[in-house]
């Protein structure tokens, strides 16, 4: 059996394609910190070539906006130090109170249907006090004990993140160089092509950056100044968090939806608490859903509900959390590349006879 010219290069592009998917798959544990950085690097690559262009020198160009991408982060990990340092004290106070009002009104409940529940507030009184009043070096040995490898894991978490930063300055400072090297492997006949391709990518990421970031804003001051109107005292901190973290796509929401009913529990001990997070946050994710992100990330992107909940679980599983952040520009670039392979192959003579 013969193949022709034509045929050759294509089952040589496939065999290539394959290697290098096998090879990312065996080297996926290693490869996490680079893929992170390859991606913060790709969002930030426009601001140091902005300075650059103003004639700052690049190394200080990087310097300044891997600074300000850090402190950007830490500030929305630190969003939660006020919410915890104001609920635990308040957590250990009132959850024997809510037990033991959940008891009074569930147990006469339950005992309708033959059920007899009870609720041991004292044990439970014990138990939080207990849990709450542990000091830092019981919190880490209970949770580096709970999980078998908690030695390997946390020289591992410590290593990612020391070597994310330095992986990323070093990409921000040759960003160029590489673009340039590997637009030099294309091959001269089909450069026209990638490159097309390549520009509508990078469109269609612009586009859903840009536009995330604009749904981030958008949601951070609806959840405040929704919380605060309702009268919680850590409406600030809980709706900054909630709307930075919807770049996290469900798992953003949820956490801020989270600390949302235990601030509301917490604070006023009634269902109210529960009433005013739930229609604040369900007025949110509607808004979010049906105008902002419409509006502000767009169409272009063309993934429904379905696809966006397989692609998070699909790079979930792939490449755990990791997988979720990417799963929405990763998805993206794939529509892209389906899209211009329906093209060719609607305009082919296999579709055409």
């Amino acid at each position: 059996m013969t193949f022709t010219p034509a045929q050759r290069r294509g089952l040589a592009w496939a065999a290539l394609a394959l290697a290098a998917v096998l090879l990312l798959w065996l080297l996926a544990p290693v490869l996490t910190p680079f893929i992170v950085a390859a991606v913060l690097a790709y969002a930030l690559h426009p601001a140091v070539e902005a300075l650059a262009a103003r004639r700052v020198p690049r190394i200080v160009a990087v310097m300044t906006v891997q600074v300000l991408a850090i402190a950007a982060l830490l500030a929305v990990l630190l969003l939660v130090v006020p919410i915890l340092s104001k609920e635990l004290p308040l957590l250990r106070e009132q959850v024997p109170f809510l037990a033991e009002k959940l008891n009074q009104r569930l147990s006469p409940w339950l005992a309708q249907f033959g059920i007899a529940v009870s609720l041991d507030s004292a044990s439970i009184k014990a138990f939080v006090a207990k849990l709450l009043d542990a000091n830092l070096e019981d919190w880490i040995g209970t949770a580096l004990s709970s999980v078998r490898i908690g030695g390997s894991l946390l020289l591992a978490f410590v290593g990612n993140a020391f070597l994310m930063p330095v992986v990323l300055f070093y990409l921000l400072i040759d960003w160029p160089h590489l673009v340039g090297r590997v637009h030099g492997l294309v091959p001269p006949r089909m450069r026209v092509g990638v490159q097309g391709f390549l520009d509508e990518c990078d469109g269609a990421l612009g586009q859903y950056l840009r536009g995330q970031l604009m749904v981030m804003g958008a949601l951070a001051v609806y959840y405040s100044l929704a919380l605060a109107l309702a009268g919680f005292d850590l409406a600030l901190p809980v709706g900054l968090f909630t709307g930075l973290a919807v770049f996290i796509p469900y798992l953003g929401f949820g956490l801020g939806l989270a600390l949302a009913l235990l601030a509301g529990a917490l604070q006023f001990a009634s269902g109210y608490g529960v009433i005013a997070v739930a229609v604040i946050y369900g007025i949110g994710q509607i808004g979010e859903s049906l105008f902002l992100t419409p509006r502000l990330v767009g169409e272009r992107l063309g993934l429904n509900p379905l696809a966006v909940i397989f692609a998070l679980l699909a790079f979930g599983h792939l490449l755990g959390f990791v997988g979720v952040l990417i799963a929405l520009p990763v998805s993206a670039l794939i529509l892209v590349a389906l899209r211009r392979g329906r093209g060719a192959y609607l305009s082919s003579r296999l579709f055409l006879g």
